[in-house]
């Protein structure tokens, strides 16, 4: 019986988002900030929230996270309209939107919770998440091996308020982040003309 019980609610969210038309990708490629804003500005996507997963903390705090203590990484939490997008659309993005030749570390930062990863939430997530990570392995325009994992997906905690929409509540300071860490320019090396 406590099986059950606890088969049912685990079922329950995602049975939620069938009835809604929803259903939610996580994935982590670094700084919340920017997986967030790429994630944001794609048709279809209905939310992208920046928080924490795969780690041993419950309600992790960022300073805790940031610490690398927790073992907790960095992951955006999206939310999405498959009739309107994909999931395998959403892997794609995600592709080249971080740095798939590093383990704990995307851009300038270094640790654990920088680390990249798709987490998958159901079956079929995890066979497409696989599959596509298969393909750029078979078809990558760079010569190191892939290293993102395909993990299946943890308690998302959400990143405190301030930490939402940052690139849009904090332009200046974004935009100087984000060049000063030399994101673009990394992903543009990696990926070339596949992110025009």
């Amino acid at each position: 019986m406590k099986n059950l019980i606890l088969a049912l609610a685990f079922l329950m969210p995602a049975v939620a988002q069938a009835q809604s038309g929803l259903a939610k990708a996580t994935f982590a490629g670094g700084c919340f900030w920017c997986v967030e804003e790429a994630f944001e500005k794609l048709p279809g996507v209905t939310a992208a929230v920046s928080g924490y997963m795969d780690g041993r903390t419950q309600n992790p705090t960022y300073e805790q996270v940031s610490s690398g203590s927790t073992g907790h990484t960095e992951v955006v939490e999206v939310t999405y309209e498959p009739a309107k997008i994909s999931y395998e659309r959403l892997l794609q993005h995600f592709w080249i939107n971080h740095d798939p030749t590093k383990i704990d570390r995307q851009f300038c930062d270094g640790g654990s919770q920088y680390r990249p990863g798709i987490y998958w939430h159901t079956e079929e997530q995890r066979t497409l998440a696989e599959a596509s990570k298969a393909k750029w392995e078979k078809d990558k325009p760079f010569k190191e091996k892939i290293l993102t994992p395909v993990v299946k997906a943890q308690q998302f905690w959400p990143a405190e308020s301030y930490h939402q929409d940052y690139y849009k509540k904090n332009p200046a300071r974004y935009q100087f982040y984000v060049s000063s860490c030399g994101r673009y320019t990394r992903l543009d090396q990696l990926w070339g003309k596949l992110r025009k």
